[in-house]
């Protein structure tokens, strides 16, 4: 399993390369063909991101959406233009150690996407104490939650209602510097404030949710 999470732009108003972003694309094909579990497109102030899971080998964006190019604008900072930028993942409470682990037992009632900005100077802090959590397993969460990083940036994935597990794979630490209380963490003051004053994420517009059917 590969869990794969992208972030794209839409050119001008963005509302044709919506419309077809809605659609799907061949995600319906692809489920179907056993090649993903889940496929989901979220958008936000014409920035798209995508949250894929891919059975076994890794599917790019362009095969998943092959007529969105003409939408979305390049990126720069390579030498070829590219269009999508993988986002980094920076935290999940669990992980798949394969597919009849990781496979949905009932359908999620929403699949959600949100975002949300670190403080550019508290990026580094941020993962500094999200791995120390996710890799000490110091405590346990959706299991189908993830949170991406490009730039200062951060996408997160959630399923409702949430299904919480013990992790299966073994954490990578055997350390136990995670706060005994994580508040004292003050992720408070990592999170650069949304206009209206709010902190930390907020949900974002979602434009297509597939899954393949759930065991019962």
């Amino acid at each position: 399993m590969i869990r794969v999470m992208a972030r794209a732009c839409l050119k001008d108003s963005g509302e044709a390369g919506k419309d077809y972003l809605r659609s799907g694309g061949e995600a319906a094909r692809l489920i179907r063909e056993g090649r993903l579990m889940t496929a989901a497109g979220f958008c936000w102030n014409h920035n798209v991101f995508l949250y894929y899971e891919c059975m076994e080998e890794a599917i790019l964006p362009e095969e998943l959406l092959p007529q969105a190019a003409q939408y979305l604008a390049d990126w720069p900072g390579e030498a070829q233009p590219r269009q999508w930028i993988p986002l980094i993942d920076v935290f999940h409470f669990n992980a798949p150690a394969d597919a009849a682990h990781w496979r949905r037992k009932t359908k999620p009632e929403q699949m959600v996407g949100r975002v949300a900005h670190l403080k550019p100077e508290r990026v580094a802090s941020y993962v500094y104490y999200h791995y120390q959590l996710q890799e000490e397993q110091a405590f346990h969460g959706p299991k189908y939650e993830v949170i991406g990083i490009h730039e200062n940036l951060l996408f997160g994935y959630q399923e409702f209602p949430a299904v919480v597990e013990v992790p299966v794979l073994l954490g990578k630490l055997a350390t136990s510097g995670t706060p005994e209380v994580w508040a004292d963490s003050r992720m408070d003051l990592h999170f650069q404030p949304w206009p209206d004053g709010h902190l930390y994420f907020k949900p974002v517009e979602t434009l297509f949710a597939l899954q393949e059917p759930p065991l019962e």
